[in-house]
Formats: structure tokens, C-alpha cells, sequence
């Protein structure tokens, strides 16, 4: 089964993507973590992003869309992905459409997790991760079972990114209404997008998503 979930900054891809790896066995791909991987594999198309990061440019999409393309392709991916963090712009939801016709594979469903920005600042603005492993927690919501000590490596480094502040996040917010959220339009003409309601506590939004993902074919 092939998933994109979709959704502002916040909104719980990240988490969700990871309960579906956990439950299914489908592959999470995140934009970030391809990127990562296709440069420290010394793949052309990892080269060429290197390239450009290195100049302090933003890689452009063809460069992004050949990343996914190569990561799709592995066979781990044969049964099914979920999507975390792309297609982030038209132009790459058409690019994402021809390679999956190429290889006669299609999308089963674009879940749209939905929740006030309010919330998404707060919930972003108070997150940290393990130094080590990179367990998420947060100040309010995901706190370790143990203060200071994570509950998966026992780590007790923990940091948080310099961007995830208010004002950072309205900003983050802009670009993704600006860029991504036509995407919302694109796959509802499609018939492929399906929505939760990301508000709910996050064991709430996963059995909405399993039986969502029981109706999809």
C-alpha cells in the first residue's frame, strides 16, 4: 500500500508514518532522511545534492524527485511506502504520479491530518529529541518516564532544533500554506484524499487511520 500523509509542520506525520512502519512493515520516507542517505551512499543523484548544499543552495526539485525515485525503487518498497514530507509542491505531486505509473504502481491514499495552528505552534515549539538516538519528546505532551533520562537508549543528552520557536513556526506555516496546502485540492480531485482530525490524542488518530487504511484498496 502506497501513503502519503500529509499535513502542516506538527501535525503528526512524523508520528504516525513511524506507528505504520511499526504496524505494517511499510517503509517511512521523509525528504530529510532520503536526502541523508542518498548523500552518505555516494549516489549521483546524492552527489549532486552535496553539491548544492555545499554552495548553501536549496536543492531543487528534480534533484529531490530523483532521490525518492531511487527510494522507491528499492525492494523494501516493493509491498508499499508511506510518504512523510513529500510531495511538498504540485510540481513534484506530477512528478510523484509519473514515477509511480512508470513502474505501474499508483497511490492508495493521501491522509490529511488536520489540527488548528495554534496547536501546531505549541506542539512544535515545545518538542525535543534524544541526543543520541533521536527519540522525540515534549515539554508538555512526551515527557521520558524517567526526568532527563531517555526511555530508549537511556541517553541523558537531549536537544532541541533552534527553529522550533513561535515565531519560526508561523513562518514555516506561510510556506506550507503558500506551497503545499494546493496540494489538498490536487488529491481531493483525484479521489485519494481522505482526512483525520489531528487534534485527537495521538492512539485516537492512529485507530482512525487503521480503519481508514481497511476501506483503501
Amino acid at each position: 500500500m502506497n501513503l502519503i500523509l500529509l499535513g502542516p509542520p506538527g501535525s503528526g506525520k512524523g508520528t504516525q508514518a513511524r506507528m505504520l512502519t511499526e504496524k505494517h512493515g511499510l517503509p517511512q520516507l521523509s525528504t530529510g532522511d532520503m536526502l541523508r542517505a542518498a548523500i552518505s551512499a555516494g549516489t549521483p543523484v546524492g552527489l549532486r545534492a552535496k553539491d548544492i548544499m555545499a554552495r548553501g543552495e536549496l536543492v531543487s526539485d528534480d534533484v529531490v524527485d530523483a532521490i525518492v525515485a531511487d527510494r522507491i525503487a528499492k525492494p523494501d518498497c516493493a509491498e508499499g511506502f508511506v510518504l512523510d514530507g513529500y510531495p511538498r509542491t504540485l510540481a513534484q505531486a506530477d512528478a510523484l504520479d509519473r514515477m509511480l505509473a512508470k513502474d505501474g504502481k499508483r497511490l492508495n491514499g493521501v491522509i490529511e491530518l488536520r489540527v488548528d495552528d495554534e496547536e501546531l505552534i505549541r506542539r512544535i515549539a515545545g518538542r525535543y529529541t534524544c541526543g543520541k538516538c533521536g527519540e522525540g519528546y515534549h515539554d508538555t505532551l512526551k515527557s521520558p518516564r524517567v526526568a532527563g533520562k531517555c526511555d530508549k537508549c537511556g541517553s541523558t543528552e537531549f536537544k532541541r532544533r533552534p527553529d522550533d520557536n513561535a515565531e519560526a513556526v508561523r513562518t514555516r506555516l506561510m510556506t506550507y500554506y503558500r506551497e503545499t496546502s494546493p496540494l489538498i485540492g490536487f488529491y481531493h480531485k483525484s479521489g485519494n484524499r481522505h482526512v483525520l482530525d489531528g487534534m485527537l490524542p495521538i492512539d485516537a488518530v492512529s485507530l482512525g487511520l487503521e480503519a481508514l487504511l481497511a476501506h483503501l484498496n
